[in-house]
């Protein structure tokens, strides 16, 4: 009886499959590459934040007393540091400016910020500030940690990191994303993500102002974007 002769796969065969194999995975590594790796706002050391505080510790803040509290609560919400800064200084003498910011901050988005805002996070001189612009467009906190790290240790980077945050794309953020936003709970977060996907941020602002007020959207809108 003649024997079979054997099949192997042809080299384009072989190729093809392995390519099939193979594609998936590599398209797959840039996205997860790029996936940010957690929070979007840089974790808290216990800095006030001027949109969330309560009047008793707002005072209870050696710069301030009751009177620059309650002018820092009927200006709510604080949407800029620049505009933050120019209501300090028209109620604080220059001894309190020069230490207030350690103790009081309102986030500064990455991408957006202006130098001179840069430049009133303590202890970021000219030299700093402009390592925070040369990295820009900043798609992940986790970027701003590797990059600033370049030049200062680790210690230095998270007390830098809870100066800052990197806007949130509402379509893919994750939980923890969302959950970092200062001022948001498991209610809010429910509802951010029940309306995914986004379109624009006219959407968001459509249905998250079902449930806040203009003063509290203003607020949330600062820290999310639609890529």
């Amino acid at each position: 009886m003649k024997r079979p002769t054997p099949r192997f796969p042809t080299p384009t065969a072989t190729l093809g499959r392995m390519a099939a194999l193979i594609l998936p995975i590599a398209f797959a590594l840039p996205a997860a590459l790029a996936r940010p790796a957690d929070a979007q706002v840089g974790r808290n050391q216990g800095l006030l934040n001027p949109n969330l505080a309560s009047a008793e510790e707002l005072a209870a803040l050696p710069q301030l007393d009751a009177a620059d509290a309650d002018a820092i609560i009927a200006a709510r919400p604080h949407l800029s540091v620049a505009d933050l800064d120019t209501l300090l200084r028209q109620h604080l003498d220059p001894a309190a400016m020069g230490s207030i910011y350690t103790r009081l901050w309102l986030p500064l988005d990455l991408n957006h910020s202006t130098e001179a805002e840069m430049l009133l996070i303590p202890g970021v001189g000219g030299r700093m500030q402009h390592e925070f612009e040369e990295y820009r467009p900043y798609i992940a906190l986790a970027q701003f940690r590797r990059e600033i790290g370049k030049y200062v240790d680790g210690t230095e980077v998270a007390r830098l990191e809870q100066y800052v945050f990197v806007p949130i794309d509402l379509n893919t953020a994750t939980e923890e994303e969302i959950r970092s936003i200062p001022g948001v709970g498991d209610r809010m977060l429910r509802e951010f993500q029940e309306y995914r996907p986004y379109q624009a941020l006219a959407q968001f602002e459509r249905e998250i102002g079902k449930y806040v007020d203009d003063d509290e959207l203003a607020r949330l809108k600062r820290y999310v974007t639609v890529r």
